[in-house]
């Protein structure tokens, strides 16, 4: 009988995204802290007869073939690990495509962790994490979940507690962003810098208001010169009461923070006649079991 595996990808938020600067191999050094919410995509892993691997979607938005990263992670523990069988990928995509919440590398590192298992191949999550690196920078965060500090271009992973619970609200206008030309336009002598080290302390002791006041990402700046309608969705949350705002990763999807069920209800409908794809979610913040 054909074995068969449901493994869940979460999405993340940057809570605070800094760039130190650009280093020698072309990427840039930077110190993320990230953490993921409860909006996910759901990988089907089924074994097929014969040594191919097949991607299927939900969304039209997203490539079935090798440019697919869950597809890549597939290709690459085949390869590395010289596995004879073949695998049927079915991603059932909740997270927005191109939208700065790391649905590719969610979907990648899903991929990783299931056919992991599946595969019997013995590995542990730091090395499935530095596999994971090969396939795009968020991938290694993605491998272990929760909530991490990420340095180097995002492979070094620093585990840090969750943050106190809170709801987030989640807003996309249809538009894409390409990260490589935020990183391009980015100028890194004049950026204003994210407090990471506050944001850390302010995890660490549980301080909700310490983490809405220490919200930061210097890719903010130049995806809102660029494309308007994110700084209009960031004023309009801030006007509806969010207690912090911020873009996450590279965008466009902009969040909000807030404790209260009643004033998360109102920002969510205030957005939803504004904006194209909103959600309302918890802060997830635990590892992946």
């Amino acid at each position: 009988m054909r074995q068969k595996l449901s493994v869940k990808a979460p999405a993340k938020i940057n809570l605070a995204l800094d760039v130190l600067h650009k280093r020698p191999d072309g990427y840039h050094e930077v110190e993320m802290i990230m953490t993921n919410v409860d909006l996910a995509d759901r990988l089907e892993l089924t074994e097929l007869r014969r040594d191919e691997i097949i991607l299927e979607s939900t969304s039209g938005f997203v490539p079935d073939d090798q440019r697919n990263l869950a597809y890549q992670a597939a290709a690459l523990l085949k390869k590395k690990y010289r596995i004879k069988q073949g695998i049927s990928i079915k991603i059932d995509k909740q997270i927005p495509v191109a939208a700065g919440l790391a649905g590719g590398s969610s979907d990648a590192a899903a991929a990783l962790r299931g056919l992991n298992e599946l595969w019997q191949i013995g590995l542990s999550y730091d090395e499935l994490a530095e596999l994971g690196s090969e396939i795009g920078s968020d991938v290694a965060f993605c491998v272990h979940g929760g909530t991490a500090l990420a340095k180097g271009r995002g492979e070094v992973i620093q585990p840090l507690d969750a943050p106190p619970p809170c709801w987030v609200i989640l807003a996309k206008p249809s538009i894409g962003v390409s990260t490589a030309d935020v990183y391009r336009r980015l100028r890194t002598t004049e950026m204003k810098h994210p407090d990471v080290k506050g944001m850390m302390r302010a995890i660490e002791e549980k301080n909700y208001e310490g983490i809405c006041h220490n919200l930061g990402n210097v890719l903010e700046d130049v995806t809102l010169k660029l494309h308007p309608e994110v700084r209009q969705i960031k004023e309009k949350m801030e006007s509806l009461g969010a207690d912090g705002v911020l873009m996450s990763g590279s965008g466009p999807t902009v969040f909000g923070l807030t404790r209260h069920e009643s004033r998360m209800q109102r920002i969510y409908n205030g957005l939803r006649g504004f904006c194209g794809q909103v959600y309302a979610v918890r802060l997830l913040g635990e590892k992946n079991p």
